[in-house]
């Protein structure tokens, strides 16, 4: 069956309006005048390219001091609020697929919610917590907000992956000798392992990304990068090095998501032992 036209130009337009600002934020990186910021000069001509903005990243310049502490500060926290989703999800994920009680509805529920609930909701949740406990909001505060919301996604991650798990491949190892401790880390977290590294890819880009929440959670001098580009777009002659930073991000990004996609399309169903 033949394509529409309209279709065709519905899907254009769609594709348009999501990847167009992200060409445009790459191309920016090269613009060489970051006050003006355009490619054309006083007298009309076109200035070129440059790249000076990338070097300037990685030299010592003050004025792109901030802006790598708040880079480095969101690497720190996206890589720390990933393990402990990972370990927290893997074992929340486990003890749901597991036992299945009354309160099982429940307690998926509870894991759920973080799913659906506004970003502005559980910011100002978490603040009001941090508060009431009289935390002071800075890097502490940051990371477990970040846990909060990461933690959901590597627990559905790896409860997908225990569909096909066979539970009967556990009692096999039982009955040959293994212990748990054995069993768990040399059968079962094997076969789990695609799914905790796709969740943890996942947990990883929603971290580094994150504004909404991360903005109500922060303290003084530490915004992470989301939230310092955030509060810099609008006033600044360096922008210029932000786009060129933010393509830096977003390839790093694109290789996360082409690593979790390999992993996906290398997840084999588990068929367990076949039944005569």
């Amino acid at each position: 069956m033949k394509r529409s036209y309209f279709s065709i130009a519905v899907l254009a337009a769609v594709l348009a309006f999501l990847y167009i600002p992200i060409l445009l934020v790459v191309i920016y990186g090269f613009i060489p005048n970051g006050i003006s910021m355009s490619f054309f000069d006083a007298n009309g001509n076109f200035a070129g390219l440059t790249t000076k903005w990338y070097a300037l990243i990685f030299t010592a310049d003050r004025r792109i001091g901030a802006l790598m502490q708040s880079f480095w500060l969101s690497l720190i926290v996206a890589a720390l609020a990933t393990f402990v989703s990972c370990v927290l999800g893997t074992t929340a994920a486990l003890a749901l697929h597991r036992w299945r009680d009354r309160l099982q509805s429940i307690h998926h529920a509870l894991i759920y919610l973080p799913l659906i609930m506004p970003d502005i909701l559980i910011g100002i949740s978490l603040l009001m917590l941090f508060v009431a406990v009289k935390v002071e909001c800075g890097f502490w505060t940051i990371l477990i907000a970040h846990v909060t919301f990461c933690v959901s996604y590597v627990v559905m991650t790896i409860l997908a992956r225990l569909q096909d798990f066979d539970d009967r491949i556990i009692e096999a190892a039982y009955d040959l000798g293994a212990g748990p401790w054995y069993t768990f880390f040399h059968v079962q977290l094997p076969m789990l392992m695609p799914g905790i590294v796709a969740g943890g890819l996942l947990a990883f880009t929603l971290s580094i990304d994150d504004v909404v929440i991360t903005s109500f959670v922060n303290g003084a001098g530490t915004n992470t990068f989301p939230t310092y580009v955030s509060s810099m777009t609008k006033h600044s002659r360096n922008l210029p090095a932000v786009f060129a930073l933010s393509t830096l991000m977003l390839i790093f990004t694109c290789v996360l998501a082409g690593l979790s996609k390999l992993i996906a399309r290398r997840q084999q169903p588990n068929k367990g032992i076949k039944q005569k």
